[in-house]
């Protein structure tokens, strides 16, 4: 088997001479003609393999082709316009070997939207939608933003909208499939109508369409069975095109003997359509010309819309298959192949096309080897085309109708309700606004259920899960990041300002990658709000980037260490000495100078534990110098005392003494250089 990947090419360096190459090197043909690498080593057995797979395809295209146009709303032949192109330029630059390019259900749906039955519309939308594409690949920036927007697009939206898609494609049909006309097309007044409009139903095409669905269903679940594979091969692909041809007899039957029993499609164009650019402005049937640029303003939306789910739909088979049969492909390549087939298609009068999921599965169950399988299944559509047209006009609408209604019902899984409902409730929501708002516009469905993911994932992240433990202080781990909407609000340190009295609170930060300057700046004034409350606040697990950030904004009082033992070690020092009368003797333990690193001045920036030691160091010999040079302190009268009893002498606590001597009695400073403390003078 083929591999369709071929690594894209970096851009290249050096001279212009070299760069252009490079440009035109085999490693960069290959990167843009992904046939280039599996057409020198094809195989007898890959082509008939290939020409089985296409032909079975080809047969499954025609009539889902015909019936999609009547979802897009668009004569039938349109839907066979749109068929052939993918075929042949996917050939040359698609990268999957399984995937099929033509009309879906869902990108009919969303045309129909849009288009308002105006082929004029339909063409330059697909041009449009295909120079949109290709400009996604050419010009970077566009490519990311719609990568960017499809990340957005998560599983229950999906679901949420392919449920709703099926349900609005399935009950558009019934009006087909009852013989009733002039129902509207949106989606609440349809089912109104229909089912009000059911005693003008006519017989013979209620029980044609009736007929027909159970034949469909007959060849479905004789293909679920354990039968021969040629048996199984035949019930997937030729069921629709043998219930069509079976009722196209039935039909034309009736006509030649003058009953006009059934709903026809009636007139179409004979003949393979012209080929020639889109029309870029439309006259009406009154003489009045609509410009391009009023053209496009009706397109709106259409024209962010439709690329993005063509783009999506199709990457999302190719990865399923691709990793289904162990290959990969080439994303952007994908999203060129998909830009080419749409421009190109629209000379040749088609609507927006894209990967097909049920003819994808076809084709891969059928044994394709390369995409030259595409090649056998537009040669079908052509031919269908060329000598088929004049007979298509006797097919009953009631029998397309079935085979849509029978195409989409496995899109309509409602399973995955309690699927979401058994993993994680809160899912249901996503799902439930796409589904429900796509009966009002399907746009707006895929819209409202993007924003509400959006919406959740940014609560998600601006109120991480917060796990608080009580060890005597408040240690608080986050399970993510620190945003600054959780900071700002300072909902994150309320518990520890309720209590009488406040707490100090440990921040675990060993989940935080990255900090920016608002959650500084909320931080600066959290600080000053634990130093008013007479608390403190200790980081720890801090990484080294964050740490630098931090630093580099030199907050007051900030603390940190690397672990949250070592935070709750001294925070208990801290509050034993606290807890001391005033007066009493302190002895602080070893190593107490490095028990926090501090942040906040020039020397406060150290990285070893040394440097935060020699900073405590200096920062004690500073207090000790001015609490007990005679120089640099006011004379005092030891007789002056107002007749009340003298003021004790302060305490001063100190660091620990060098070389592992016993601290000095008293709270005294310890003598210079291991000398003999000198007598306290005595006071009257």
């Amino acid at each position: 088997m083929m591999e369709p990947l071929t690594d894209r090419r970096l851009r290249p360096g050096g001279s212009a001479r070299d760069r252009l190459a490079a440009c035109f090197s085999l490693a960069s043909l290959r990167a843009w003609l992904p046939i280039l690498g599996w057409l020198p080593r094809y195989r007898l057995t890959w082509l008939r393999m290939d020409l089985i797979a296409g032909a079975t395809v080809g047969l499954t295209t025609v009539p889902q082709a015909l019936a999609y146009a009547e979802v897009a709303g668009l004569p039938v032949q349109y839907g066979l316009y749109s068929a052939f192109m993918g075929g042949f330029i996917y050939c040359v630059f698609g990268t999957s070997k399984d995937i099929t390019l033509g009309p879906t259900a869902i990108m009919s749906l969303l045309c129909a939207s849009y288009i308002e039955h105006d082929p004029v519309y339909a063409l330059l939308l697909t041009f449009l939608c295909g120079l949109i594409q290709a400009t996604m690949l050419l010009t970077f920036l566009p490519a990311c933003v719609a990568g960017f927007l499809l990340d957005f697009i998560s599983y229950p939206v999906i679901k949420g909208f392919t449920c709703a898609a099926a349900i609005t494609i399935g009950s558009g049909q019934l009006k087909n499939l009852l013989g009733l006309r002039d129902i509207p097309p949106q989606f609440f007044l349809q089912v109104y109508y229909t089912f009000h409009n059911i005693p003008q139903a006519r017989v013979g095409d209620v029980v044609l369409g009736l007929a027909c669905l159970v034949l469909v269903m007959w060849f479905w679940a004789l293909s679920s069975l354990r039968h021969h594979s040629l048996v199984r091969l035949l019930c997937v692909s030729v069921r629709n095109a043998l219930v069509v041809v079976a009722a196209t007899c039935v039909a034309y039957s009736w006509e030649v003997s003058g009953d006009h029993v059934f709903t026809l499609t009636g007139t179409t164009s004979q003949g393979l359509p012209p080929f020639q650019a889109p029309p870029f402005s439309e006259t009406t049937p009154n003489g009045t010309v609509i410009p391009f640029s009023e053209i496009a303003l009706d397109l709106g939306g259409g024209l962010a819309v439709i690329p993005l789910m063509g783009l999506l739909e199709s990457i999302a088979i190719s990865k399923a298959f691709s990793s289904q049969n162990d290959y990969r492909i080439d994303c952007n390549q994908e999203l060129f192949a998909i830009g080419l087939t749409n421009i190109m298609g629209s000379f040749v009068s088609a609507y927006p096309v894209t990967g097909s999921f049920g003819r994808t599965a076809v084709n891969s169950q059928t044994g394709v080897c390369t995409p030259a399988g595409g090649v056998v299944t537009g040669v079908i559509v052509l031919l269908s085309l060329a000598f088929l047209m004049p007979l298509f006009c006797y097919i009953p609408k009631a029998s397309l109708a079935a085979v849509i209604i029978c195409a989409v019902t496995p899109m309509a899984d409602l399973r995955v309700v309690r699927q979401l409902w058994r993993i994680r409730r809160l899912d249901l929501l996503p799902f439930l606004v796409t589904f429900l708002v796509s009966f009002w516009q399907v746009q707006y469905g895929i819209v409202g259920g993007v924003l509400v993911s959006m919406a959740m994932l940014l609560y998600d992240i601006a109120r991480p899960t917060l796990k608080v433990s009580d060890h005597g202080v408040l240690v608080m781990e986050l399970n993510s990041g620190l945003p600054f909407p959780q900071v700002s609000d300072h909902q994150l340190f309320f518990n520890a300002w309720v209590p009488s009295p406040p707490r100090s609170v440990v921040l675990d930060c060993h989940h935080v990658s990255s900090l920016d300057v608002t959650v500084v700046q909320e931080l600066r004034d959290v600080l000053r709000q634990f130093q008013l409350h007479g608390v403190g606040l200790v980081f720890c697990g801090l990484s080294h980037s964050v740490l630098e950030v931090l630093l580099a904004a030199d907050l007051p009082g900030l603390k940190h260490t690397e672990s949250v033992e070592a935070a709750l070690q001294a925070l208990s020092v801290l509050r034993r000495e606290e807890a001391r009368p005033r007066g009493a003797a302190a002895r602080r333990p070893e190593g107490w100078g490095s028990q926090f690193a501090r942040g906040g001045g020039a020397e406060g920036s150290g990285r070893g534990v040394g440097s935060d030691e020699r900073l405590e160091r200096n920062r004690t010999r500073s207090r000790l110098s001015s609490r007990s040079d005679p120089q640099r302190r006011p004379a005092r009268d030891p007789n002056h005392h107002n007749g009340q009893a003298p003021e004790p002498e302060p305490q001063i606590t100190t660091a620990p003494p060098p070389n592992g001597q016993a601290p000095p009695p008293n709270g005294q400073a310890p003598p210079p250089n291991g000398q003999a403390p000198e007598p306290e003078p005595h006071r009257q």
